[in-house]
């Protein structure tokens, strides 16, 4: 009986492939070049080692830590030291979401949507699926760790060897791998697609905060996130094996643990139970924007949580800035520019548009979710009733307005009150607030342009994922790669004004917000005169 449970899976490995023919490649190359790239800026940016040291320096200090991880190799910075410490952490984290969001599309949302009972009809064994998916996304990771590697060898930079590019490739698809796995057991455990997904990315954000928390306080805790694993390998400087083997032996567990939970779990069904549903519904029930919330009641819980969190931890690390520096001249040279404000509040600009971007993600969210539904033939049975297009679709435009809102308050009062905790001077907790919500425009005209898409392009909806990505990019290593300004103003993310070091522009909020309101506007057009499902 055991010999037939992976039955037919070489035909749904071709499936899967298959299926990902464009998003696979594209993901991959992306990473790759993405490396490459920065590898190639650090070049341009600090030709001699007097600039790198000097970089190096300005990474010495708890809140670049908690960022990007424990500096090593940083007593001579070479190119490859600087992009394996500045780049490995942050593109681990999207290359762990990557590997998140095609293992749930494979396993869980395909059995919510009834193709998993049609595939199972068929002659393939019980845990066909999940293997497939699974040994897939061994693949994926695999191949993406061999490109990105060679991709960076290639470059021809002389301390961008072949070793450590290897140790660099292989720590990106290590942590790939470690929350394929966990994405796996997460789609066993829970009962439905979107708990999977939030379960799975509360869980990746949990490992970037456990492993900022331990860096900067207790190494020792670090080592209960797979994120501080790969930062362990060094690459470039040491170039350790023995922590991205540790990675993929967590992840082989993982794997190995959903497997054997999906072996014995009923379709359908998962092990975590589900609360009985009430007798009657709740009055909220009755209008658009009580369904829409209570369909994204608990997503929209945990990424709270998880803002507030993030915010707490980086107001952990406040109190240590100043004394860190006050005895480096080399530092004290280097913020002559923001004269008149402490380390402290140059610092503050830099975490919100961190926070504010990560923000953004569960905002995107709310409002795609009315994709969601409309794939899965619900919307249409809205519809259906005395209610109109611009009724849902406003109810979806609400819960992502009243997202962002939230979503920067809690990162603001986290930062804050945690940060004044730890310092000695303390700031304003309303300047921590308004740095915050100068942020909102700027998500509103991310959700103008995903409305835009949805309304007269719903299959390119997944393009505003791209530019969210191209904004993280720009806005988080714009300042590192001294980009031009105008590279900055190709996201809107680039014309919010770095409270406290800068006075608030409202004129750009103000246009900021027009341009998201004529986006929206014209997405609201485009979705009223398409026909539903196309």
């Amino acid at each position: 009986m055991t010999r037939h449970l992976f039955d037919g899976t070489g035909t749904l490995i071709r499936f899967v492939l298959r299926r990902d023919r464009l998003r696979l490649p594209i993901w991959l190359v992306s990473f790759a070049a993405i490396s490459a790239i920065v590898a190639l800026a650090f070049v341009g940016l600090y030709q001699n080692a007097e600039e790198r040291q000097a970089m190096a320096e300005t990474m010495r200090n708890p809140a670049m830590t908690a960022m990007v991880g424990p500096g090593y190799g940083l007593d001579n910075y070479t190119v490859g030291a600087m992009t394996a410490h500045e780049m490995l952490l942050m593109t681990a984290v999207v290359v762990g979401l990557m590997n998140i969001l095609l293992v749930i599309r494979h396993t869980r949302t395909d059995e919510e949507d009834g193709r998993i009972e049609l595939v199972r009809s068929l002659p393939v064994g019980r845990l066909s699926n999940l293997s497939s998916t699974l040994l897939v996304m061994a693949g994926a990771n695999i191949v993406l760790a061999l490109l990105t590697a060679f991709s960076l060898v290639a470059l021809g930079i002389e301390s961008v060897d072949l070793q450590g590019s290897l140790v660099y490739g292989f720590a990106l698809g290590a942590a790939g791998l470690v929350f394929a796995g966990v994405a796996a057991v997460c789609a066993q455990l829970s009962p439905n697609a979107r708990n999977a997904l939030g379960l799975s990315i509360a869980i990746l954000l949990l490992a970037y905060m456990v492993r900022a928390i331990g860096d900067v306080t207790n190494e020792t805790l670090s080592w209960l996130s797979p994120l501080g694993w790969i930062l362990r390998s060094e690459a470039y400087v040491n170039n350790y094996w023995w922590p991205i083997l540790l990675t993929f032996a967590g992840a082989l567990l993982l794997m190995a643990l959903a497997l054997y939970l999906n072996s014995i779990r009923d379709l359908g069904s998962g092990f975590l139970p589900s609360r009985a549903g009430k007798a009657k519904a709740a009055r909220s029930l009755l209008s658009p924007f009580g369904l829409v919330f209570r369909l994204q009641r608990t997503g929209f819980i945990a990424w709270s949580a998880g803002l507030l969190l993030i915010g707490a931890s980086y107001g952990s690390v406040l109190g240590d800035l100043e004394s860190f520096f006050e005895d480096i001249d080399l530092m004290q040279q280097m913020i002559v520019q923001s004269e008149g404000f402490s380390l402290t509040e140059q610092f503050i600009p830099v975490l919100m548009a961190v926070m504010a971007i990560l923000g953004t993600i569960p905002v995107l969210m709310a409002v795609l979710k009315l994709k969601t539904e409309e794939k899965n033939d619900r919307l249409e049975h809205i519809l259906s009733r005395s209610v109109s297009r611009n009724h849902v679709l406003g109810s979806y435009l609400t819960m992502a307005v009243l997202t962002g809102f939230v979503m920067l308050s809690l990162a603001a009062l986290g930062l804050g009150l945690v940060g004044n905790a730890m310092m000695e001077e303390q700031l304003p907790l309303g300047m921590f607030y308004g740095s915050a919500l100068a942020y909102l425009p700027a998500m509103f005209a991310m959700v103008g342009v995903a409305v835009l898409l949805l309304g007269w392009a719903p299959n390119l909806t997944g393009a505003v994922w791209l530019y969210l990505a191209f904004s993280f990019f720009v806005i988080y290593l714009g300042g590192l790669f001294q980009f031009p300004e105008w590279v900055g103003k190709l996201t809107p993310f680039g014309y919010v004004s770095e409270i406290p070091i800068e006075e608030m522009n409202y004129l750009n909020a103000a246009m900021l917000t027009v341009v998201a309101i004529i986006l929206t506007a014209v997405g609201i057009t485009g979705f009223n005169r398409r026909d539903i499902g196309r």
